[in-house]
């Protein structure tokens, strides 16, 4: 085989044939968690994702908060399973040659670094496009075309951004961010499904395209019921919201809400037993109007189901905050297993507050592949979170994230068709190699 003989991804060894996007190729240029959640996706719906890693360095979360000593940290391990790593020097002559032989092989370049990064290495648009013109070229950045479009974005300063800080918080108390990776991990699944719609219309044209996911956006996607409320809120004031019932005027902005539901039907966070000490013994409970009696039955209030007070929808609105009062009397008394068990027996919509040890040890999520383990040649078995949408035709078996490099050498001969004589070459060329180890420039 020679440097000529390029390997058709139908025929590649890499993955398992009946996979949703068995046969697309994956350029990995990401890092940290926008970027490598998108590529993790698509890799665990078939795809064989590439990851171009720096060589003796590698993406920078390799090392963050590590926790065993020499060890790929759980940061890294999480976000890049079923993918294969070449190290590649891309201001080395012959490692740019390799990545534009990767470029025009591959179906999707997928980057989140900072604005202008990847023109500076040398691949723009135009160069890709005029390399592989089927090449869809797919980013994560901060912000879209606008004044901030150049600014450099984190997962926190994206949820300020894109109004789910503002609107985060209890009423009167500072804006919070929430512990959901809203920012990045949403905006790595917003643009996994701008990637696959835009193979699908290439299917069609024959052509490639950009493909662009501003985590500003992404996140005001997931906050768009108080982009709703904002407008309501010029009309009137939000009746669902409990500073309504308590008296608390409205502001010009969407306020922070505290626990209330972002629905019609209102709901809070209440004590379960146990919560002196337990600092996760809470339920989510909902006071969902088509079931208001068998709540009343249940809390030992019977008489509500015909008060004038508590009788409608209406009636409650000025009295949520006595009402969750009450309810809270009753689940003070119960766990929030043993609630739950009493309230679905009713259909009354409500769901605990689970710790995250307890969603790790839980056996439903496990059988799902929702929770997986994994085993790992250096920091030994740890958990993931496997594929969270789960296709019949395409199961998902997830494999372990690569160390640092490990694929480089099968896939400059199995994919790029590079023989043994021109490896060497490329070896000694200190394109694949971290700098100590070069031996020619």
């Amino acid at each position: 085989m020679t440097g000529n003989d390029i390997v058709p991804p139908s025929q590649a060894p890499w993955g398992q044939a009946g996979k949703a996007l068995d046969g697309v190729r994956i350029l990995d240029f990401t890092h940290v968690q926008s970027g490598p959640t998108c590529t993790q996706l698509l890799a665990y719906m078939g795809a064989d994702v590439i990851k171009i890693e720096r060589p003796g360095v590698g993406d920078i979360t390799r090392g963050q908060l590590r926790d065993v000593p020499g060890a790929d940290s759980l940061y890294f391990t999480m976000l890049n399973a079923n993918k294969r790593s070449i190290t590649i020097d891309s201001k080395n002559r012959k490692g740019m040659e390799i990545l534009e032989r990767l470029v025009k092989i591959c179906d999707v370049l997928v980057e989140n670094f900072a604005p202008g990064a990847l023109d500076r290495m040398g691949l723009t648009w135009e160069h890709v496009h005029e390399l592989n013109p089927r090449m869809i070229m797919a980013s994560v950045k901060g912000f879209g075309p606008g004044p901030y479009e150049d600014c450099k974005v984190y997962e926190n300063v994206a949820q300020c951004a894109g109004g789910s800080a503002s609107t985060t918080g209890f009423l009167g108390g500072p804006p919070l961010v929430t512990g959901a990776q809203i920012g990045d991990t949403g905006t790595g699944l917003h643009l996994a499904l701008g990637i696959v719609s835009a193979l699908y219309q290439r299917n069609r044209t024959g052509r490639g395209q950009r493909v662009l996911a501003a985590m500003q956006d992404g996140v005001l996607n997931l906050c768009r019921v108080k982009l709703r409320d904002q407008q309501r809120l010029t009309r009137g004031p939000l009746t669902e919201f409990s500073q309504y019932g308590q008296g608390i005027p409205f502001g010009v902005a969407t306020p922070r809400a505290g626990n209330d539901s972002g629905g019609g039907q209102p709901g809070w966070i209440l004590k379960c037993k146990g919560w002196e000490t337990d600092p996760d013994a809470y339920i989510y409970f909902i006071t969902q109007a088509p079931v208001w009696n068998e709540i009343c039955d249940v809390i030992g209030e019977p008489e509500w189901k015909t008060h004038p007070d508590y009788a409608t929808p209406n009636a409650r609105l000025p009295r949520l905050k006595q009402i969750f009062d009450r309810i809270e009397q009753w689940t003070t008394t119960k766990t929030k297993f043993e609630a739950m068990d009493i309230l679905n027996k009713y259909d009354i919509p409500c769901g605990p507050i689970l710790s995250m040890k307890e969603l790790a040890e839980e056996r439903s999520l496990r059988d799902t592949g929702t929770v997986v383990e994994v085993d790992h040649p250096k920091r030994g078995k740890y958990l993931t979170v496997g594929n969270p949408i789960k296709l019949s035709d395409s199961p998902c078996d997830v494999q372990r994230s690569p160390l640092l490099g490990e694929h480089t050498e099968e896939i400059l001969s199995q994919v790029l068709g590079y023989s043994e004589k021109e490896i060497a070459e490329i070896r000694t060329s200190g394109a694949i190699t971290a700098p100590e180890k070069r031996t020619a420039a």
